[in-house]
């Protein structure tokens, strides 16, 4: 019999001496399924992706897991409190800088020493032994002479939790943005079950992200048995969901992308068959090194003009740049951004006033249908 509990865990301490927290949803597997931790807000003003984790434990009431679930919506207190005004600013870590999503941990140089003393070990011994090496380092971090920042209280703490899982989901949006999957290489062919009509495909590299964090061991395990003649498969899967753009909140499309999850999660053993019925999705994908930023050639102020997540034609205009200030003169007044290639913008930034050299767009360049796409 499933069960249900709801806790909150301390990620850090307040100037006043109050202890942050953030809830933890757990529901305990009525078999022998995967184990799965999902996220969302890590970024202060991406909101969405907790409507995805409201409609998920109705669906697991519903339907019971088989293996271990840990929801933990709300993840960054910090950063959902982050306010100028109006806006929520909570993609930067306000004291150091640093990008709340860039702080977990990964030591690399475990994967050698792990691959050469479990060569031979069954695959559960091989993950039990990286999960209590890495639990070690990240405890032997947080509990340093010399401190962490805040950011790695916050992050460790969330990793160790999502350390234990087999499948590892981090919700988040972009500014303003067409919904789109961070996609491991290694699981290219399950991307399509999520149903998100834009995918990017990447490498094994850690860069400090949570997906990255939970499958960069993993995957970089199974290439260094490979190298000693054993197959092992990468025993992980991590994901990064951009469910549309910040500071925009719909509960009702979330319950699309729950579905698309739930889906997946049946595809991987963690729910037992139930119809879903899913909206018909075009599903493109491109690899990370095809994925582009478009920077402003000149300051002014923008009139997005390209739909996001549709196919735009070179030549054709993703964008006009005013430069009001030309008013009443003989100087140009506004300039359109081409490109010489087709691409799918994927996001663009959220204001309309920018500065030479600003981020305006990230498209997928040389894309392609994603394999499975279509499905329904």
């Amino acid at each position: 019999m499933t069960t249900v509990s709801s806790d909150t865990l301390i990620v850090g301490q307040q100037a006043t001496g109050t202890d942050i927290t953030v809830p933890v949803i757990r529901f305990t597997g009525t078999g022998n399924g995967p184990s799965v931790y999902i996220q969302a807000n890590i970024h202060g003003a991406e909101v969405q992706g907790n409507a995805v984790i409201h409609h998920l434990v109705e669906l697991f009431n519903c339907h019971p897991p088989k293996g271990d679930v840990c929801l933990v919506p709300m993840a960054n207190p910090l950063g959902i409190n982050q306010k100028s005004g109006e806006f929520t600013l909570g993609r930067f870590d306000p004291i150091t800088g640093e990008n709340w999503n860039r702080q977990y941990h990964f030591d690399a140089s475990l994967i050698d020493q792990l691959a050469q003393s479990h060569l031979n070990a069954p695959e559960a011994e091989v993950a039990a032994a990286l999960r209590q090496a890495m639990g070690v380092q990240i405890d032997a971090k947080l509990a340093s002479p010399f401190g962490v920042k805040s950011g790695q209280h916050l992050a460790l703490r969330l990793q160790k939790m999502a350390l234990q899982a087999d499948i590892v989901l981090d919700l988040h949006t972009g500014p303003i943005s067409a919904r789109h999957l961070y996609v491991p290489s290694y699981a290219e062919e399950r991307a399509h079950l999520f149903n998100i009509p834009l995918n990017i495909v990447i490498p094994s590299d850690f860069a400090g992200a949570l997906d990255e964090a939970s499958f960069s061991p993993w995957w970089q395990l199974s290439d260094a048995m490979a190298a000693r003649g054993r197959a092992l498969p990468v025993l992980v899967d991590a994901f990064t969901l951009e469910l549309g753009s910040q500071e925009y909140l719909n509960v009702a499309s979330a319950r699309d992308d729950a579905l698309g999850i739930a889906r997946y999660l049946q595809s991987r053993g963690v729910l037992d068959p139930f119809e879903l019925t899913l909206p018909k999705t075009t599903q493109y994908a491109c690899s990370l090194d095809n994925y582009r930023a478009i920077y402003s050639p000149c300051g002014g102020q923008i009139e997005y003009l390209a739909p996001l997540g549709e196919p735009v034609s070179a030549e054709h205009p993703l964008a006009r740049i005013w430069h009001f200030d030309a008013l009443a003169t003989s100087l140009q007044q506004s300039r359109e951004l081409r490109l010489p290639v087709d691409v799918i913008p994927v996001l663009h930034f959220a204001s309309a006033s920018v500065r030479q050299g600003t981020e305006l767009y990230k498209v997928l360049t040389h894309y392609y249908r994603l394999s499975g796409s279509d499905v329904s």
